[in-house]
């Protein structure tokens, strides 16, 4: 999303919401303006409002139905949309996949879940319970797969592994110099 303005190619493209909150609260402030540059796009994924496990579990609803209202008024107005599933702790399954599609097409991202041991088994955890209620057909996974993770997957790469490949490979270039 945050880089959706400036890209001039967007038939074939996706935008997703994989990025900090402060970056795509605007989009729940003033949905309207945004819904022209959107409504160019092939698919938009619902916005990944933040559910950590130290939030208050009304404010993890509260996100959760931010993400379902924003999806709902997106595809109200002819935007094909993506449902980006989270969840925080097991006891958010009892309301994180309320009113997701079964079998559909679904998001998911890695992104700061494999920083310690706890946050990986939480992350799988979760996996597996939306693989169990949800049987996706597909899985647009953003971020690192963790090992372990099962179904239709089609990955994109983080923006943080691209810039890390890049500097990876600046590194060898000059080493090899």
């Amino acid at each position: 999303f945050s880089q959706a303005a400036r890209c001039t190619q967007r038939a074939d493209k996706g935008v997703h919401f994989f990025i900090d909150d402060y970056r795509f609260n605007r989009l729940w402030s003033t949905p309207d303006r945004y819904l022209p540059m959107l409504q160019q796009f092939r698919c938009v994924m619902t916005p990944d409002f933040s559910m950590y496990t130290d939030f208050p579990k009304t404010m993890q609803i509260y996100n959760h139905y931010r993400k379902h209202w924003i999806g709902a008024y997106l595809q109200e107005n002819g935007i094909d949309v993506i449902p980006t599933i989270g969840w925080s702790d097991e006891s958010s399954y009892e309301w994180c996949f309320d009113g997701e599609p079964v079998g559909g097409a679904v998001a998911v991202s890695s992104v700061g879940t494999q920083a310690s041991p706890e946050s990986a088994d939480l992350f799988m955890a979760g996996y597996n319970e939306m693989l169990r209620r949800l049987q996706p057909a597909q899985i647009i996974f953003y971020g690192k797969v963790p090992a372990g993770c099962e179904g239709n997957i089609f990955h994109v790469t983080a923006f943080q592994e691209k810039l890390k490949a890049r500097i990876r490979a600046k590194k060898e270039s000059t080493e090899s110099d």
